[in-house]
């Protein structure tokens, strides 16, 4: 049985490449994505390589970003777009494999074991990935080759940008043992520290220490960490199937004034719900988990979820569970000031359900039909062309208009 390939695949300053696309008026600056770019808030996610040459982080606070390069550039972050974007990505994939696994919605992995017949070897399957992606999408990768997930991901790291490198059998040690232990998918800061306590600092002293000696410091990670040092990682790469690139797509506010009943939450939460819909079905997705999020003005919080019997991108699916979950968990000792929607555990909108046989389907296939002509007219017409009866009991909290959101990429374990 022939040794697997695997690629990982690296969309370089995803974020920021895909600004710089969009703004050719800013060729040659330094550029961030992240905040808000008008009060100087929130951090950078990410920076363009002329940013970062000066210094600039992600994580970094604007203001901080804004002190070690002056002349930097900020723009809000524009999550539709890089959707759109990484979905065109996935599709230049598919061509040569269906074995996807995203990390996030920049990178992947990708088996292409059984394309070498048709396709040629990993090096070829990766160069042509890389043209494809730069001529079609015109951001560039990094591609990692191996035989193992784990090392293919440090190859798509281990030079930037619009890079390919393979580690083999044969060059594995002299080159990957090398590097900073830190460099391993897994090994935080944290992890680090320890790892340097007990004298390991490349990925090859990890490699060849005792691992008994490792389970006994970081319990069963210390394990997982020792076979990854060693290249011993057989974990599959997920089938294209009906997993999102994404985990969870939310969206908060604080309120336009004190919530002081059901219906002010109602209301509030309509909105929200609507937003989060309304970005499931434009990005091909439904979730089946509903969380919530309150704040009070007495300023105790709390988050709760909800299971949902079928995946749905239904808006009143949403906000009934959103809303049964507030008022079986609040018992309005302090008015609100604060409230949120979070849509989880996403899925494919094509996945295969079994139908309820204590639901209505002619009910719900309509309500998902009057949700998309929603959609529909806001799209040409705007967002307060058409709105629910319930957002005219008040025109200070109809008057929201909820268009921000958050996007919570997938991690590699999963869940």
């Amino acid at each position: 049985m022939s040794e697997r390939v695997i690629l990982h695949s690296d969309m370089n300053c995803f974020y920021a490449s895909v600004e710089m696309l969009h703004h050719p008026e800013f060729a040659g600056m330094p550029l961030a994505v992240g905040g808000d770019p008008e009060a100087r808030h929130g951090i950078v996610l990410t920076a363009n390589y002329i940013a970062k040459q000066k210094g600039v982080k992600t994580g970094m606070a604007l203001w901080q970003a804004k002190q070690i390069c002056p002349k930097i550039i900020f723009v809000p972050p524009r999550m539709d777009l890089y959707l759109r974007f990484s979905k065109m990505a996935r599709e230049i994939y598919s061509e040569y494999t269906d074995k996807i696994e995203p990390y996030g919605i920049d990178e992947a992995w990708l088996d292409v074991s059984d394309s070498r017949n048709l396709k040629g070897s990993g090096m070829t399957i990766a160069r042509e990935i890389s043209h494809r992606i730069k001529y079609e999408l015109g951001v560039t990768v990094s591609i990692g080759i191996s035989w193992n997930k784990i090392y293919a991901k440090l190859g798509s790291d281990y030079k930037k940008p619009d890079a390919i490198t393979e580690f083999n059998r044969e060059n594995y040690k002299d080159r990957i043992w090398q590097l900073p232990a830190s460099d391993l998918l897994y090994v935080g800061r944290q992890t680090n520290k320890k790892l340097q306590k007990l004298g390991i600092r490349t990925i090859g002293q990890l490699a060849e220490s005792d691992e008994k000696l490792l389970e006994s410091h970081f319990g069963k990670i210390g394990n997982v960490l020792w076979a990854f040092a060693n290249g011993w990682d057989e974990d599959p790469v997920c089938k294209e199937g009906y997993e999102a690139p994404v985990k969870s797509i939310g969206n908060s506010t604080t309120t336009p004034r004190d919530l002081e009943n059901d219906l002010d939450v109602w209301i509030i939460q309509i909105a929200l719900a609507e937003s989060v819909a309304a970005r499931l079905r434009k990005h091909g997705f439904k979730c089946k988990t509903v969380e919530i999020t309150v704040r009070d003005n007495g300023l105790y919080s709390f988050s709760r979820q909800i299971h949902l019997r079928q995946p749905t991108n239904i808006t009143n699916e949403i906000v009934t569970a959103a809303f049964h979950l507030f008022k079986d968990n609040y018992k309005w000792e302090y008015p609100i000031r604060s409230l949120g929607i979070r849509a989880a555990d996403l899925v494919l909108d094509d996945i295969p359900v079994q139908l309820d046989l204590f639901g209505n389907q002619e009910k719900k296939e309509k309500l998902e039909k009057l949700d998309r002509t929603v959609d529909e007219i806001r799209r040409r017409f705007g967002y307060f062309s058409i709105q629910r009866a319930a957002m005219y009991q008040d025109k200070v909290l109809s008057h929201l208009d909820a268009g921000t959101h958050t996007i919570h990429p997938h991690s590699y374990f999963h869940g």
